[in-house]
């Protein structure tokens, strides 16, 4: 292989004997102009893992209200009580919402000023008593620790009642970058910090839950940022093994505008690619297509990706963002993103047990 940056070719040689990557090598791989020199890699990195397979799943997002008592400039999602756009779902509406053949559920919502922590208890109860051969991947570590500000109810022991009444996974939300500079500047500091969310997955990996990690990119971080927010997760699943994917979540301008426009398709390929070749001891990584395009996730899963997520039936938290995807797609959509990328489509559940195979 042969690159234009010649800085490559260390880390190329270091790829190929499986050898971990330094925060300054990661750094390389998001500041150089070779961009199809990073995707090559990383897609190696991925073959050696995946061959040419590419999951996704048929799954159904619920976002039980967007009320939050946070103020997160980066979000156009949450509302105030009264404010226009306000909602809240009862239990009996988010039971049905879940339908046939839908194989995960994915709740996450607002930080509500209001609701008891047995309100999410009954929640997830009530919809695993309803259809039990779905799994439920629900809170973000934000709304775990949540939990224990709002009714000192410790992580611990919240998502063993969690599970104990269904829960079977958690998604990786609530990260957005582990930086304090970022946290103060884009106003997070009261939702869980780095430490805490990295511990929460660590409880949660403990009592045999499997998660998801995000970062959320493209706005007003650095690059250095990116890669320390990288390098911190591979130092937690060295300790707790416990996550499953990791999802690059592109900021969506529309609503906020921390920026003039969104991160270019480029800048979202080397971002996949670079935390391919950094996340060394994660299993996956996904092209959320909610947030690229579906044209950009199927170019992404030749830079490294094996995963695009599923049919997120009303997703909700990036479109009141701006996404401007659809709100949910078939699964002859998701096949032909995979299949366009000269990909081999393997459906899944949310814990990676293969379902099937479309060739």
């Amino acid at each position: 292989m042969r690159f234009s940056d010649g800085r490559l070719t260390p880390i190329w040689d270091k790829v190929r004997a499986g050898a971990r990557l330094t925060a300054a090598e990661g750094l390389i791989l998001l500041e150089t102009e070779d961009l199809l020199g990073v995707g090559r890699m990383a897609d190696h990195a991925k073959r050696r893992r995946e061959a040419d397979r590419v999951y996704f799943v048929i799954n159904r997002h619920v976002t039980p209200t967007n009320l939050c008592v946070l103020s997160c400039t980066f979000c156009g999602f949450a509302r105030k009580k009264g404010e226009a756009g306000a909602y809240e779902h009862s239990i009996e509406d988010m039971v049905a919402m879940v339908k046939d053949g839908v194989r995960e559920v994915h709740i996450v919502g607002g930080h509500h000023p209001e609701w008891p922590f047995e309100y999410y208890e009954r929640m997830i109860e009530a919809i695993h008593h309803a259809h039990p051969e779905v799994q439920i991947k629900a809170f973000t570590a934000a709304e775990i620790d949540y939990f224990w500000r709002r009714w000192k109810i410790e992580p611990k022991e919240a998502l063993a009642r969690l599970k104990a009444v269904g829960l079977r996974s958690m998604p990786g939300g609530g990260a957005e970058i582990f930086s304090s500079r970022l946290a103060r500047l884009l106003k997070y500091t009261g939702k869980a910090d780095p430490e805490r969310w990295c511990e929460i997955h660590g409880i949660a990996h403990a009592l045999g839950i499997p998660t998801n990690a995000t970062m959320l990119y493209g706005h007003v971080e650095t690059l250095a940022e990116r890669v320390d927010h990288l390098v911190r997760l591979r130092e937690q699943q060295d300790a707790s093994g416990g996550f499953l994917t990791f999802v690059p979540l592109a900021y969506q301008v529309a609503t906020t505008k921390l920026v003039p426009r969104q991160t270019p398709p480029a800048d979202s390929l080397k971002t996949i690619a670079t935390s391919r070749l950094m996340l060394d001891n994660f299993p996956h990584v996904e092209a959320y297509w909610v947030t690229l395009g579906e044209e950009t996730a199927s170019i992404a899963l030749n830079f490294g990706a094996d995963d695009v997520n599923g049919t997120l039936e009303d997703e909700r938290i990036q479109h009141l963002s701006g996404a401007e995807t659809p709100a949910g797609v078939a699964r002859e959509q998701l096949l032909r993103m995979i299949h366009d990328a000269g990909k081999i489509a393997v459906e899944r559940d949310a814990l990676y047990n293969v379902v099937q195979v479309w060739n």
